[in-house]
């Protein structure tokens, strides 16, 4: 089947038409942070010739399925195997400044339909959750590690999970008796442990693995980390548009997008001084939602959140022209 029967990228047109405006000069620059299937820098390649595309995915993977996808551009795309993260080490070659950034985080398509990636609980398969299953421990050496204390904690903390104790002790009660290795087990451990009531309101589940996958992958740091080096990158007149799927991470984006917007002058001053002025502005009001329209035909949109800024000034302490 074709990569793009099974892969709709989210928010495609809004994403080009609020990083468009940054990318009419020449030797332009955007750098897709979380580039999946490739299917959103494949439409920006398209829609500009003269763009110069970096894609960067943990998953390599990903990374394979999107080269093959943009075989067409090998000329004007570079490939970077990292964490969204390393966003600034990844643009170095290019002058370590970029025109455009884009990020669509959380869990990608690949990664969901792939049952044996132990992403999904509705699929039974092993409990891996890596984006990149080349390195670091897995959602089974979690749950075979981790205290009560420390389960309690990631599942209030990353699932915002009200039964977090009482799910906790259940996996240290069954993981006595047997080695928690598969989804199916784990989804079993959690509805015995889950009331009657409580399951009316959802898959007792869902909360659970999305806090394991966050923790497997240290999702929230490396977002907290890659917005600011995201914006440090870009020129002024740079755009960057970041597509959330859940709170905490839009949260996370929502501080610092309006922290870069913000003048830093004190309480006070009867005038505001360059120095203080607010290095971008905000280019949507709030976190956009996907519309009735997108959301009937990309059901992944459902949930997502888009925030968007624009660089106006540069950094004292880097000229970024």
């Amino acid at each position: 089947m074709d990569i793009r029967d099974i892969h709709t990228p989210v928010l495609l047109e809004r994403c080009l038409e609020l990083l468009g405006p940054a990318l009419e000069r020449d030797d332009a620059v955007l750098v897709d942070a979380t580039l999946g299937m490739g299917g959103h820098t494949e439409a920006f390649l398209d829609r500009f010739p003269r763009l110069h595309g970096i894609g960067l995915d943990r998953d390599t993977e990903a990374l394979r399925i999107a080269e093959e996808r943009l075989a067409r551009f090998a000329d004007r795309v570079t490939f970077v195997h990292t964490v969204y993260d390393g966003i600034a080490d990844a643009v170095a070659a290019s002058g370590g400044s970029v025109d455009a950034v884009l990020f669509d985080l959380g869990v990608s398509s690949l990664q969901l339909d792939e049952a044996d990636r132990g992403f999904a609980y509705a699929q039974d398969a092993p409990l891996d959750m890596r984006m990149d299953q080349s390195a670091g421990i897995t959602a089974a050496d979690v749950l075979a590690t981790y205290g009560e204390g420390d389960l309690r904690r990631i599942f209030e903390r990353y699932g915002e999970e009200k039964l977090a104790g009482r799910y906790a002790r259940a996996i240290i009660a069954a993981r006595g008796r047997e080695s928690i290795e598969r989804s199916g087990q784990l989804v079993r451990i959690l509805s015995d442990a889950t009331p009657a009531a409580a399951q009316r309101a959802g898959h007792p589940a869902k909360r659970v693995f999305q806090a394991l996958r966050i923790e497997v992958n240290a999702e929230l740091v490396a977002v907290e980390h890659a917005i600011p080096a995201a914006l440090r990158t870009l020129r002024v007149g740079g755009r960057i548009v970041v597509l959330s799927y859940q709170s905490l991470e839009d949260r996370i984006v929502k501080r610092a997008l309006a922290a870069a917007s913000t003048s830093t002058a004190p309480a006070g001053l009867p005038v505001e001084l360059a120095e203080h002025a607010p290095r971008f502005r905000l280019l949507v009001k709030g976190a956009e939602q996907a519309s009735d329209h997108e959301r009937a035909r990309n059901r992944r949109a459902a949930p997502v959140r888009l925030r968007a800024a624009e660089r106006v000034r540069p950094d004292e302490a880097k000229d970024i022209v």
